[in-house]
């Protein structure tokens, strides 16, 4: 193996920079694509073909290192533009308030709500877990829900 990258590193090394623009990470992709193909060396089917699966490497690792980047910057940006959790408070009492009732629930429709709306499982697997059919969890979570609506529309009404 070390003949190998005595004889490929420098042209991979010239393909890496060229594509990255930046010697520290073409040095890296360099490094990264001979860790990946150690253990698949065994497996090629012909070995002076080396150098392509290399450069092939090289070239799969940089898109790889190039889409990453921009999606994280599409991700910085979109975090930029939106408002932060500095200038947005937590609704403190709305929150208790619905905690309340929704520990005032029967056992079955609680269950099926947050399965449902904060674990975001489908039907058939809350049905699974709570071992009823899909139509008693839809009905379950149907009255589960308008209690809630008319529990916190009550509250509402007494203020």
């Amino acid at each position: 193996m070390v003949g190998l990258y005595l004889a490929h590193a420098p042209d991979a090394r010239r393909l890496a920079y060229l594509l990255t623009g930046d010697l520290a990470l073409a040095e890296d992709f360099v490094q990264e694509a001979f860790a990946r193909l150690v253990g698949r060396l065994a497996h090629l089917r012909d070995r002076a073909a080396f150098d392509a699966y290399l450069r092939r490497t090289i070239v799969n690792l940089s898109r790889n290192y190039f889409r990453r980047r921009s999606v994280e910057r599409a991700y910085l940006v979109r975090e930029a533009r939106s408002p932060g959790p500095s200038q947005h408070q937590p609704d403190v009492a709305t929150r208790e308030a619905m905690r309340q009732a929704l520990l005032a629930l029967p056992a079955r429709q609680r269950a099926a709500i947050v399965l449902r709306f904060y674990e975001d499982l489908p039907e058939h697997e809350i049905a699974e877990i709570l071992r009823c059919r899909p139509g008693t969890v839809r009905s379950l979570v149907t009255r589960g829900v308008q209690a809630l609506r008319d529990d916190i529309r009550g509250d509402d009404d007494a203020d």
